[in-house]
């Protein structure tokens, strides 16, 4: 997920220290949930083999359940870096939404 192993003298305040037998052994980095929901789009786009994109409407569909099975759509600009993605509208991304709640 794009995390960095750092030095635990190197460490912010919110990176995480991980100890051993109480003293720091190393500390991980995390990333923005924004960078996150970057490289959870790359990862899908690996997975299936072409850009989002090119996927046809019910992949698409069950990719936005997914993706906000993972909460993406909390991050903000969740909704509009998923639709660009997959190269719909946010309306249509909502929609995807509303679809499973109605359903």
């Amino acid at each position: 997920m794009g995390g960095e192993i750092l030095r635990p003298a190197d460490a912010g305040p919110d990176d995480v220290v991980l100890s051993w037998e109480g003293a720091g052994v190393l500390a991980v980095r995390l990333p923005q949930l924004a960078d996150s929901l970057d490289h959870i789009l790359a990862a899908l786009e690996r997975v299936h083999g072409m850009p989002l994109a090119d996927l046809d409407r019910r992949t698409k569909q069950t990719v936005v359940r997914g993706l906000e099975a993972r909460g993406a759509f909390s991050v903000r600009h969740g909704v509009e870096t998923v639709a660009s993605a997959l190269g719909v509208s946010r309306f249509t991304v909502y929609n995807y939404l509303n679809r499973d709640k109605t359903s």
